[in-house]
This record gives structure tokens, sequence and C-alpha cells, in this order.
């Protein structure tokens, strides 16, 4: 595919969408076999690439998305303005036969409404501003608008950032809305966008730490369960429940859930006593199970007066700031939910005896075992959680991961010692040893080395919280 000469690409609004769709074909044409290629259709020519350049060209296409997407947010924002209610019947889009912008972009682009509706806020929320002496004023959203400029985020991430930053600006320090912009826009760049979220939530949770509170309360009173029978005699149940309810039920059911996976990973031994595999192999889906162990807490609470075994070691972990618990201002979070919450609520759990209050910045505690122990243990795990935030790797929340040694037990005879482990998810575990990834951990972070067969350099990605959480330093 040959180039498009230099002189089609004047400077101007479009120079950055034409720059990268020449970077395109330079990526797409380096992609193919440099001798005997078969130059035919996209798909006989994607057939051909090697695996270095199909990710070339898809990180390509993925930033040509991106200055696409941008344009199209500050068209969609003129159609919008262009639009509305004082211009009556000959607004543009009523002109055009139209009922309102949000269907004539939808039609434009052939999205949904929504896609549309959120074009039009993200090209609003980041449209340079105009005084009534015609001086051109920077976007409300400059670290947003640079961002998208240069396309190094998503339309969607400015979209949820944009959002929070609009509900929470009205009762925050303009300054410090500047710092958290910043901050997310950063992170934007670095996650992907459901580990954004996350980080969109805590934002807000700092921006407006007296508005969680009433949140919460709302989100209590929206709380449901509906118990139904269809005429199969199937019964269908439907909740919604706030994040201090739902903690416990889901801390149960992945408990159980996650007991009857491992019996089913090879040589799963999840009571450590050497147990064999059962007889008969289970078959069940993950909705299935999780609907078995519902019905297992119900038995159990209806007749049986032993805890159940995989929720022995079972707990709700509500991670809190000594300054917040002490004087109950700002927010904290319930390990496996994504919502934070209010430190009256954390007071509160952490009072009850089956949850487990990680405080930080109390004191320490002694957490290396050497070879004493194979296993974690649950103070080892919480260490281990703080540090990492979740998975190390890929940023899956804590409820979903597990800790691992980094010098195997037995192959490399590793410590059970803080510096030797990593929570990890089952795949990112899986991926890592079959690469041959290596693994630095120190106290505050967490270091990954590729292999030479996926970086030539070796050059170390930082992984752990401190990759996939929301850092406001780095807007400094």
């Amino acid at each position: 595919m040959e180039q498009p000469p230099a002189a089609q690409h004047p400077p101007g609004a479009l120079s950055a969408l034409q720059r990268d769709v020449a970077a395109l074909h330079e990526v797409w044409a380096g992609g193919l076999p440099a001798w005997g290629a078969v130059r035919g259709g996209a798909q006989v020519e994607v057939e051909q690439f090697s695996d270095a350049g199909l990710i070339q060209v898809t990180d390509a296409l993925g930033k040509v998305r991106r200055d696409v997407d941008a344009m199209l947010a500050r068209v969609a924002a003129e159609v919008s303005k262009r639009s509305g209610p004082e211009f009556g019947d000959t607004g543009f889009a009523k002109t055009h036969g139209f009922h309102n912008p949000t269907r004539l972009v939808a039609a434009a682009t052939g999205g949904s409404h929504g896609d549309a509706r959120r074009l039009i806020a993200v090209g609003t929320a980041t449209a340079e501003r105009q005084t009534f002496t015609g001086e051109r004023l920077p976007s409300r959203h400059r670290h947003i608008a640079d961002a998208l400029k240069s396309a190094a985020i998503s339309i969607e991430a400015a979209s949820a950032i944009t959002t929070m930053l609009d509900r929470a600006s009205r009762r925050s320090d303009p300054d410090r809305v500047q710092v958290v912009e910043h901050a997310l826009v950063d992170l934007a760049a670095r996650v992907p966008l459901e580990t954004l979220l996350r980080g969109v939530r805590e934002a807000e949770a700092r921006l407006d730490p007296d508005g969680v509170e009433p949140r919460e309360d709302e989100l209590r009173m929206e709380r449901s369960l509906t118990m139904r029978e269809d005429g199969r005699g199937v019964v269908h149940l439907h909740a919604r429940l706030d994040p201090e309810s739902a903690a416990p039920v889901k801390a149960a059911i992945e408990a159980l859930v996650s007991d009857v996976l491992r019996r089913r990973e090879p040589g799963g031994d999840p009571a450590g006593d050497g147990e064999p595999h059962p007889v008969i192999d289970d078959l069940r889906t993950i909705p299935q199970i999780q609907a078995d162990a519902l019905a297992a807490l119900a038995r159990h609470t209806l007749g049986c007066t032993q805890t159940l075994a995989p929720l022995a070691k079972t707990t709700v972990i509500v991670r809190v700031d000594l300054d917040t618990l002490v004087t109950q201002l700002g927010h904290a979070r319930i390990d496996g939910l994504e919502q934070p919450v209010s430190a009256g609520t954390a007071r509160r759990m952490a009072a009850d005896a089956e949850l487990i209050p990680a405080v930080l910045g109390g004191e320490s505690l002694p957490l290396d075992l050497g070879r004493a122990a194979r296993l974690f243990t649950r103070t080892q795990r919480l260490a281990l959680g703080e540090r990492d935030g979740g998975c190390a790797s890929c940023g899956q929340i804590i409820g979903y991961v597990e800790a691992h040694h980094i010098d195997w037990w037995e192959r490399d005879t590793g410590a059970t010692d803080l510096s030797n482990g990593v929570m990890l998810c089952s795949f990112c575990h899986h991926m890592i040893h079959r690469d041959g990834w290596r693994i630095h951990a120190g106290p505050t972070d967490v270091w990954f080395i590729p292999p030479p067969h996926i970086d030539p350099a070796q050059v170390p990605r930082l992984g752990g919280r401190a990759r996939f959480e929301l850092r406001e330093d780095r807007a400094a």
C-alpha cells in the first residue's frame, strides 16, 4: 500500500489525523512480507501480516480512530450549537429534517443515540470558549481537550471524566479539580476504560467527600429484592444492593465458586490435604455454580450449625486510611467492589466481627515467613493487596486474584515473604509463567520484565497499584 505524497498533508485542523493516517500507511506496508506479498483486499493483506506487523497496525488503527472520534466530537458540538432552542424551526438539525441534533449525528455516524449524545457532550465540554469581544479562551477541560487532540485518550474515557468533573466541580475547589483532571487524563492514557472508571469513582470521592454518604443513602434507598415464579416453575430473583449490603453476599458466593473452580484445576487441592479430584467431572457454568452457592448459603442458614468450609477463611476487607477512620472525614473501599463508601460506613463495617479493617498508615506487622509456611497468610494477602491493588499485571479487582510466589516454592525454593509475593489473576499468572516474564517486587511497587521475544530491550513495566490507580502526584 503506497503512502500518499507529503503534499496532501498540509498543516491545519486535520493535520494530526492526516499524520496518523500516513503512519498507518507506513506500518501497514511494513507489516507485509518483504518478498512475495500478494496484493489484494484488506482481508488478503491482513492475513499476511507478521505478528509484529499486526500489533503495529492495530495500534495505528486505534490512534486513527481516536483522531476521527475527537474530530467528530468537535463537529457534533457545532451541530448542537447551531441547533439550539433559540433558533426554533430554523435550527440546523430541523432545517435538515431531524427533530434534534442527537438524531442528526446518530444518522450521520450510524451509531446509537447514546453514542451521539456522548459525542455532543464531550465536544461541548472540551470546546474552546469565546468572550463577547471575540477573544478565544481555553477549554474549561483543557487537559482532556489536549489529550483528545493528541489522540491519547478515547471519547469514552473523555466522557467518563467530564461527566464526573461537571457533577463534582460545583462543590470543589477549582484548582483541585484541575489537578484531578490532569491525574485522570494521565490514568486514561495508561489503562483500559474499565480500570479508568474505578479511578473516576475514586476521584469523585476525593473531590466531594461530603457527597459520598448522601450517594450511599441514595443507593441504599434503591436496594430491593424481587422474587417471582414463572409458568414453568422457575423462580426468578432480581436483587439491587448498595455496596454495604452487597459486600458480604458477594464475598460469600465468590468464596464458594472459587472453591469449586480450584478443584477443577490440574492438581487442584484447595484444602491442602492431598484430597484427589471428585470422581464426577463438574461441568456447571459459572452462573449455575453461583445459583447453587446461593442455595447452599440459604440451606446452611436454615439448618446447619457449622461454617461452610470455604467460608471459614472468607472475610470482607474494608480498606481505609487511619486519618479517615479517626476523623470520619474521607472515604474507604471494600475489596471486590468499585464504589467508594463513606468513613461512617467503614467504621460501622469495621465494628463487625466478621469483617477485617485494613487500616493504612498504622503500625506494620511482621509479615515474612521464609520457608516456614508454603501458603501466604491472610495478613500477608492483605499487605500484598494493598501494594498491588488487585492483579498487579492487568488491574483485575482484588476479589478475583490470588497471592503467588514470584520464585516458585518448589522449583526455586522461594520464600513465603512479601518481597517474593505478588497478586495475580489466574490468566496473568499462567501467561507470565508460560512466556518467561520476570517480576521484581518492592515494598510499594511491582515491576514486570518482559522476555526477549516480547521486548528485545526488556524494558521493565510498572505494575500494581502504582500503575492502575489514580495518582494525583503525577499531575504536579
